[in-house]
């Protein structure tokens, strides 16, 4: 990148000096469904998985604050699991019917916005001329 740098906030520095945040906004609550619907997991692996799909910042107080509301409203839920092999007890997290059906239409809305971001790329790459002929 020439004229922008990447922080380790994840913001990106314009040749104008600004900060442009890129991050996705909201994604913790569906990466967690998500990588739930592959396996349950205790919290420690839940973070070092979601780390594998790009999201390595991630504070533990916030992984487990998210999975005590998922939990709440009923997206997730959890159990103890006693291990001899693990040392202490520890709460395994698993996806519930009602965190497999809001993945599910969170997967239908990004669908929708890959379009949208694909219809800009378009029209970035050819310098606006697609533009008016790109499909929302």
């Amino acid at each position: 990148m020439s004229d922008q740098m990447r922080n380790p906030e994840g913001k990106f520095r314009s040749a104008g000096n600004r900060d442009l945040d890129l991050r996705p906004r909201n994604w913790l609550t569906p990466v967690i469904l998500v990588t739930l619907r592959e396996k349950s997991s205790h919290g420690y692996e839940l973070m070092e998985r979601i780390a594998r799909l790009g999201f390595e910042a991630i504070n533990p107080g916030t992984l487990y604050r998210k999975l005590r509301q998922m939990e709440t409203e009923g997206l997730c839920e959890s159990s103890w699991e006693t291990s001899k092999e693990c040392g202490p007890r520890r709460r395994v997290y698993a996806l519930t019917d009602a965190g497999k059906a809001y993945l599910s239409v969170w997967a239908e809305g990004c669908e929708r916005y890959q379009r949208v971001l694909e219809s800009f790329f378009l029209a970035y790459a050819t310098g606006g001329e697609s533009a008016n002929s790109a499909v929302l």
